[in-house]
């Protein structure tokens, strides 16, 4: 798949300039979920928007777009740092002391790396070994 997130985002970027593109996921060959959000927060009538921002970009694709949820998507070092204190799960790409998945306390967030005070210690991952993370429901 083409770096598609890149085009959405510039996309949006210039039709929707406060929409924040948190996710970009392919879930099959031809379909991609989008996750946004905004100050706003995110309304039906914002999802249609985007989709008919987006329509001829994923003409090849089947697409959805939706608000994150309560398990909101991280997936970019100001995420994190927004978040400090909160609860999330980070899954990570290798393993680290034989675990890939650490739940707890977001603890720190800098350019290279997030820690998660999480059972068992302390552990910091590198955002280019984050697979996927999300926050968890309070």
């Amino acid at each position: 798949m083409r770096d598609i997130r890149n085009e959405i985002e510039e996309r949006l970027r210039l039709a929707e300039p406060e929409v924040e593109v948190l996710l970009v996921e392919q879930v099959a060959a031809e379909r991609i979920r989008i996750f946004i959000d905004s100050p706003e927060g995110v309304d039906l009538a914002l999802c249609e928007r985007v989709t008919n921002h987006l329509r001829d970009l994923l003409a090849d694709y089947a697409f959805e777009v939706s608000s994150p949820g309560p398990e909101r998507p991280l997936t970019k070092p100001e995420h994190f740092r927004r978040y400090l204190g909160r609860r999330a799960r980070v899954r990570t790409r290798e393993d680290h002391d034989g675990r890939r998945s650490f739940t707890g306390e977001l603890v720190g967030a800098d350019d290279a790396e997030v820690t998660v005070a999480a059972d068992g210690g302390v552990v910091s991952v590198a955002y280019a070994d984050v697979k996927r993370s999300n926050l968890l429901e309070e």
